[in-house]
């Protein structure tokens, strides 16, 4: 029954979740609930931020905390930087690589040390915040890049929770495999879409 509850709820994520439509007006941004619901609207930020919590929870140990914390704050740093202008290449691209690399990772259920891992999500990270940056104007900054930053820590802790879930079935360690390479695929139909 739990296998089943489990299953029924992953489907759920992944049918419910629209197309990668994240990227909106840049007049509608500017608040909170703007921020919140920013990263909830596009399939390629909730699958790299359930990927991220996920992966975490593969590794288990001070990676619970490091890796969903290193992408949130480089996240936020790569916000920061698109707010002050500095220019970053490549920003569209690295955020669909990331989608199929964080899906390999957890499909393949590579283990790393808990810095290394982090490093990794920082490196990804850093371009997600430059997109939520780049596509807001300076008014509202604050309250928006506080809405996205709460919205993804969620989103890690969702994914934490599903794979600490998912460990504890017998087939665990597959059905999270099985979902990592779900997602590297979907990565890889938005890169060709």
């Amino acid at each position: 029954m739990q296998k089943r509850t489990l299953l029924t709820a992953a489907a759920l994520l992944i049918a419910s979740s629209a197309p990668a439509f994240a990227h909106l007006d840049p007049a509608e941004h500017g608040s909170l609930l703007a921020g919140i619901s920013h990263p909830l609207v596009g399939l390629d930020h909730i699958l790299v931020m359930v990927a991220v919590g996920l992966w975490a929870s593969q590794i288990g140990g001070k990676a619970l905390l490091a890796v969903p914390g290193a992408f949130v704050g480089t996240m936020a740093t790569g916000f920061l930087l698109a707010m002050v202008g500095v220019q970053l290449p490549f920003v569209e691209p690295a955020i669909l690589a990331s989608v199929v690399a964080l899906g390999l990772l957890v499909a393949m259920a590579i283990r790393m040390p808990a810095a290394a891992s982090a490093a990794v999500v920082g490196v990804f990270a850093l371009f997600h915040g430059y997109a939520h940056g780049g596509e807001l104007g300076a008014a509202g900054a604050l309250p928006f890049g506080l809405g996205f930053v709460i919205a993804t820590a969620l989103l890690h802790l969702a994914g934490i929770a599903l794979g600490l879930g998912i460990n504890r079935l017998a087939s665990g360690r597959v059905l999270s495999r099985i979902i990592g390479g779900v997602t590297a695929l979907a990565g890889v139909a938005l890169i060709v879409n």
